[in-house]
């Protein structure tokens, strides 16, 4: 029997065994008109996700905003992002917090869960559980505030889905790094 597969090419360049994974940039970026949409725009263009975005003034003096974008894609793909967002113009730093060791994130989510019953009292209790604060309440419902990494939103989610969630809304991830050094 022959082989009829062809052997590996130093040239191939399809990353098919690239597991993909999450990755979290922070961005500082001029605060002028445009610079978001330009920075969506690069994602659209190549057809990568935004899985959260975050953006807001960070100096008003400096006209700086920082921008969280959430995304996910294979090694090279990321760094691919990555070297995209460097070489936008209005962009001042570019930084990968998800490779950062001393890399924070969190993200605010407001959960509204409608019950009444046992299931009223097991909402509180997992609220207690997750340090999610009651910021408003009713004889009918609850609006929970929950901070955290984003799989802790996503588990306090799940547990009150079947307690009676109604609605929510979430932050998207912030980011920060751990230290006395800005970015």
């Amino acid at each position: 029997m022959s082989d009829t597969s062809q052997p590996a090419s130093v040239y191939d360049l399809s990353h098919e065994d690239e597991a993909e994974s999450l990755a979290t940039f922070a961005i500082l970026v001029d605060n002028e008109p445009g610079v978001l949409h330009r920075l969506v725009g690069l994602f659209a263009a190549r057809g990568y996700n935004i899985e959260s975005l975050t953006v807001a003034e960070t100096d008003r003096r400096a006209h700086t905003s920082r921008v969280t974008i959430v995304t996910r894609g294979a090694p090279h793909v990321l760094a691919q992002i990555e070297a995209q967002l460097q070489k936008m113009v209005a962009t001042r730093h570019v930084q990968d917090v998800t490779r950062d060791p001393n890399g924070l994130e969190r993200e605010l989510a407001l959960v509204k869960v409608r019950s009444t019953g046992p299931e009223r009292v097991e909402a509180l209790r997992v609220a207690d559980i997750f340090r999610a604060k009651v910021i408003d309440t009713t004889h009918e419902s609850f609006v929970f505030e929950v901070t955290g990494a984003s799989t802790k939103i996503d588990k306090f989610i799940e547990l009150m889905r079947p307690l009676g969630l109604v609605e929510l809304s979430r932050t998207g991830v912030l980011s920060l790094t751990r230290g006395a050094e800005p970015m």
